[in-house]
């Protein structure tokens, strides 16, 4: 009799703790009515989140939570609904990963892949072949660019698929698998980490999202001889454009819809425009491009 309760109990207590864990997976994304959580690519998130997050709040109670995490997180956590809302500097990848299938992608913004240098470093500007040859490792010395005789510190992003990595694989090498050459201390957890090391590293360089570049105190130089201005970006003379995303489940909440409508509409805009990030209606040509060409950099 004793053994038999004994079970009972403990098979009660692994019930329990197994609808825990299911309730906890399902209502984690929507833990409270007044707050939406959010996670997903530190550019995106320092670009303008922030400041839409905040001026949302204001207006309608609802406070957005906002985790970091990456592209590949916002797609994923939303889609498996352990997140609201995500944000992508990518196109969804079905084909590495099936629950892509499940993440709806909002364009909301323009960003462009910058290149990033010391505030000390007198380099301004590098040409395509520049860049392919210093990811490679066949350029490894400013002076090969015009700059100091100094080694080249090449930081870079961990993983292919991270926005800027995927974006740097596929609209400058149009090779999604390419694999960079640098030294395995160069290489960072995310966009954030990245920016902060070419920050104090004199001798550094990277590629990152230009709308969080301009808030740190770095030097942003050309590529091919343009810069990514809020103009040239808005424009595509800047050709290492790609749109910002907010992302959903294929059946977001009201209370997630109505958020997405704030981001895209006139208030929303002019904080994005405020925080020198392109709209994504603030550039119909671009948009165009990406209804013939698709999704991404042309």
């Amino acid at each position: 009799m004793w053994l038999k309760s004994k079970k009972v109990f403990f098979m009660r207590v692994i019930s329990l703790i197994a609808c825990g864990l299911l309730l906890s997976s399902l209502s984690h994304a929507s833990a409270g009515k007044n707050t939406i959580s959010w996670a997903g690519c530190g550019i995106t998130k320092k670009a303008f989140m922030k400041e839409i997050a905040k001026a949302y709040e204001v207006k309608t109670g609802i406070k957005i939570v906002l985790n970091g995490g990456g592209a590949t997180r916002g797609i994923r956590d939303t889609a498996q609904l352990k997140m609201d809302l995500g944000g992508a500097c990518r196109m969804n990848l079905p084909e590495v990963d099936r629950i892509e299938l499940h993440a709806s992608l909002h364009p909301v913004a323009w960003d462009a892949l910058a290149i990033i240098v010391n505030k000390k470093n007198p380099v301004n500007s590098l040409s395509t072949k520049q860049i392919k040859a210093i990811y490679t490792g066949k350029i490894t010395n400013w002076k090969q660019v015009g700059g100091k005789n100094a080694p080249i510190r090449l930081y870079v992003r961990r993983g292919s698929i991270s926005g800027v990595g995927y974006a740097i694989r596929q609209y400058i090498f149009k090779d999604r698998y390419k694999k960079f050459k640098t030294d395995k201390k160069y290489i960072t957890k995310s966009s954030g980490p990245l920016e902060k090391a070419v920050v104090k590293d004199i001798y550094a360089m990277g590629i990152t999202g230009v709308s969080s570049a301009r808030k740190r105190n770095v030097k942003i130089i050309g590529f091919d001889g343009k810069v990514p201005s809020y103009e040239n970006v808005a424009s595509g003379k800047y050709t290492l454009y790609r749109p910002l995303y907010l992302v959903t489940s294929p059946s977001p909440t009201k209370k997630v819809k109505d958020f997405i409508k704030f981001v895209v509409s006139k208030e929303g805009r002019k904080i994005i425009r405020d925080n020198d990030t392109v709209p994504y209606k603030d550039a119909p040509a671009l948009q165009a491009k990406m209804l013939v060409y698709g999704f991404g950099v042309l």
